[in-house]
């Protein structure tokens, strides 16, 4: 079922306020008569679909007000032919993104379409390439783009304005596919072409209620509006928060580090940034088809600053994780937010799924984001810093450690395989590999040891 609301009822669900800006695309741009098909009745549809809605085309724009930030806002009209995309919405919409970056204001896209429009064909369908370059555009100027899909949201609508987003967020039940209802393979599962599938396949961030949809807004402006497009210089150790309990004494041997590490009453990921930050709102997923909940992305607020972080939640790392984590590092660059990574891994996922889901790709795209950010990353190991997948997400010359961690080449137990030890050799393996907090500030590994406050 579509969206009951018009696009000018999303458009107050979503703003505080809107002042629509008058169109240069005003009048028929999409050809004399019945369009440039000359298709039989199309002229007559479109006067049809306006005096139905009071609109001129599928889609409305302007500056609004959300929770105290300025916005570009783009409403779709999906009683007028359905939300399609046609020559003047092309217009319509390249407008809006100009005046984005004329204005130098982040983008909110409400978006309730059935894709392209069948009565202008290829020259509708051209218009997502005219969609794509504006959003290009948008992304090099440093500035955010959010999608919010309403229902439906399919066809070339969802490939460009919707999963094109920095930001995907979605009304519950939306329709969300690149696929139609009325386009898709008849024994299709229904569930993969919603909003909620789409969450669990990682190509949606979060599912917002309508009454929550205007404050989760005007938090994500905050938090991707808080950056600057220039390079930030410097950088500091993140402390752990004094909310969190004493820190431990100093391990006496490398066996007891990794124990600590691994204590199950440890603070894990969550804890740090629910301490640490004022407000904060997680991405989810790689865009790829894959989430982790073993890894933590997304924006904080902390005393007015803006920081993103990619922390790991203590699991085995798997490939949707790592990509998810690259996603973050990439968009927290170009939006010019310095990055907090938090260290907590056994290390990579290693099995045959992960495998055959790229996991070394995945790491490599990791250690690639880190390597060519011009924002500084500060790392802190929290727990455990297994192997290659815990180093990917450590800051060359800015990491630093809490006192229950380690950082090792391997885990113990694997070093000792590789070896050839026997498993009652894995404590003296893990002090020879020097892998105690103190080591690694004596070896030039880190920094420095952080310890949480009493």
């Amino acid at each position: 079922m579509a969206d009951a609301s018009t696009a000018r009822e999303a458009v107050a669900l979503a703003s505080d306020a809107f002042e629509e800006h008058p169109s240069a695309a005003a009048g028929d741009s999409s050809g004399d008569g019945d369009g440039p098909l000359r298709w039989a009745g199309y002229a007559r549809a479109r006067e049809r679909a306006a005096a139905r809605t009071g609109e001129q085309e599928s889609v409305v724009w302007g500056t609004a007000d959300i929770g105290g930030r300025r916005a570009v806002l783009v409403s779709f009209e999906f009683r007028f032919l359905g939300g399609s995309l046609g020559r003047r919405t092309g217009n319509l919409l390249e407008e809006a993104y100009a005046h984005a970056r004329a204005a130098r204001l982040p983008l909110v896209s409400l978006v309730a379409t059935g894709g392209s429009r069948m009565q202008e064909g290829m020259v509708a369908l051209g218009q997502l390439h005219r969609v794509a370059r504006a959003s290009a555009l948008i992304r090099a100027a440093g500035l955010p783009q959010i999608a919010v899909l309403r229902d439906p949201a399919t066809g070339g609508g969802w490939a460009t304005l919707g999963a094109g987003a920095d930001v995907v967020l979605a009304l519950p039940g939306a329709q969300v596919g690149f696929a139609g209802s009325r386009v898709r393979p008849p024994d299709a599962d229904p569930s993969a072409y919603t909003a909620e599938g789409q969450l669990a396949a990682g190509h949606v961030d979060a599912i917002v209620p309508r009454d929550r949809l205007r404050p989760v807004l005007s938090l994500w402006l905050r938090l991707l509006a808080g950056g600057t497009v220039e390079p930030v210089p410097g950088g500091a150790p993140v402390p752990p928060p004094g909310a969190l309990d004493g820190a431990p004494g100093a391990a006496a041997t490398g066996w007891e580090a990794v124990r600590r590490a691994r204590a199950p009453q440890r603070p894990r990921a969550r804890a740090y940034l629910d301490a640490w930050f004022d407000e904060r709102a997680d991405l989810h997923g790689d865009r790829c088809g894959g989430s982790d909940p073993g890894m933590i992305c997304g924006f904080g607020l902390r005393e007015g600053r803006v920081v993103a972080y990619a922390a790991q939640a203590g699991t085995a790392t798997r490939p949707a994780g790592y990509r998810t984590a690259a996603r973050l590092i990439r968009l927290a660059d170009r939006l010019g937010i310095p990055v907090l990574t938090l260290v907590d891994t056994p290390g990579a996922a290693n099995d045959a799924e992960a495998e055959r889901a790229g996991a070394g790709a995945a790491i490599a795209d990791v250690f690639a984001a880190v390597a060519s950010v011009r924002v500084p990353v500060t790392t802190l190991v929290i727990g455990e810093g297994g192997s290659g997948g815990a180093l990917a997400l450590a800051a060359p010359g800015n990491t630093w450690v809490t006192p229950d961690s380690y950082f090792s080449v391997i885990a113990p137990e694997l070093a000792a395989a590789i070896l050839k030890r026997a498993p009652s050799d894995t404590a003296a393996t893990a002090d020879q590999l020097r892998l105690r907090p103190r080591d690694l500030v004596e070896l030039g590994v880190v920094r420095g040891i952080v310890a949480r406050a009493e």
